[in-house]
């Protein structure tokens, strides 16, 4: 079996497991309570810039997921991909980690390969990609021997519906998973281009408070459509295919309640004009009362 090499160990994130182990708990015991009425996560949202700055908002989430019972799979959905970009699915082989390769769920991404053509990252062609491998780690250290299943879906209807049909694949073959969508939010400044409000504070609290909670709304109303305009249209999430068929997937598993765990940018850590956004967000059945924005 091939073994796909990790790209970004040592640089975005520790290269030893005692190293990843150390900050990963760190980041665990940021872990909120469950909400009132959530009753079964189905997944979460997560940054993937580097450790030092969002790698505290992704081990929320994936702390969160750990305190309820294992999945087999984790459907793994990023990718920094344009609506003209085919989709990409690793089919085969295992992901490498600090804590040893995580292997590929071959059942349940044979079923989707038999329904949408996708580039195939396997063998000798697969890109370095920090939108996934950034979770690796997390998902190693707190689900030993899970399987994962990576996907990287094109911003477009039919990246949507590969996440619905993920949802509905798994359900058929009686799979217990959970769904990890990953997206960054604006990236703000000269060195990204993007300046609509000028520098400085004014810039940074419309951001803030206007541009990253405009795609984190529709994400809190399990709007894939939604997701997919706000970020093509307003720049406000870097992977918005991946966080459309993410909740997508998580919609059609059951989800019914949302919560916003946590919310920073990068200038938290380093402050400067050019800066990125970051959200942590849990899904799951339940009531609906636990799903107000704690922003």
């Amino acid at each position: 079996m091939s073994v796909r090499r990790a790209a970004f160990a040592g640089s975005w994130y520790p290269a030893s497991a005692e190293a990843c182990r150390k900050e990963i708990q760190s980041f665990f015991q940021a872990v909120p309570q469950p909400p009132p009425g959530f009753e079964e996560p189905l997944g979460g949202i997560v940054p993937h810039a580097g450790w030092t700055f969002s790698g505290r908002l992704a081990g929320m989430v994936v702390g969160f997921l750990r305190r309820f019972p294992p999945p087999e799979t984790i459907l793994l959905l990023g990718g920094h991909l344009s609506p003209d970009d085919p989709h990409l699915l690793m089919a085969g082989g295992s992901w490498d980690t600090p804590f040893g390769p995580l292997a590929v769920d071959e059942e349940l991404a044979e079923c989707l390969r038999g329904e949408f053509r996708f580039q195939l990252e396997e063998g000798s062609w697969s890109l370095p990609d920090n939108t996934r491998e950034l979770q690796l780690p997390l998902l190693a250290f707190a689900f030993p021997g899970v399987r994962i299943l990576p996907i990287a879906p094109a911003p477009t209807e039919e990246g949507i519906l590969i996440g619905r049909r993920c949802a509905e694949k798994a359900l058929a073959l009686k799979r217990r998973v959970l769904v990890v969508g990953s997206t960054d939010l604006t990236h703000y400044g000269p060195s990204y281009g993007f300046t609509p409000r000028g520098r400085g504070v004014e810039a940074e609290r419309w951001v803030r408070e206007v541009q990253d909670p405009r795609v984190i709304r529709r994400m809190e109303e399990m709007d894939p459509e939604g997701i997919l305009q706000e970020g093509l249209s307003h720049r406000n999430a870097c992977c918005p295919g991946a966080a459309a068929a993410a909740v997508a997937c998580m919609k059609a598993l059951g989800a019914r309640i949302s919560r916003v765990l946590d919310y920073a940018t990068s200038s938290d850590v380093l402050p400067g004009e050019d800066f990125v956004g970051y959200v942590a967000m849990v899904f799951g059945t339940g009531d609906g009362s636990g799903s107000s924005d704690q922003r």
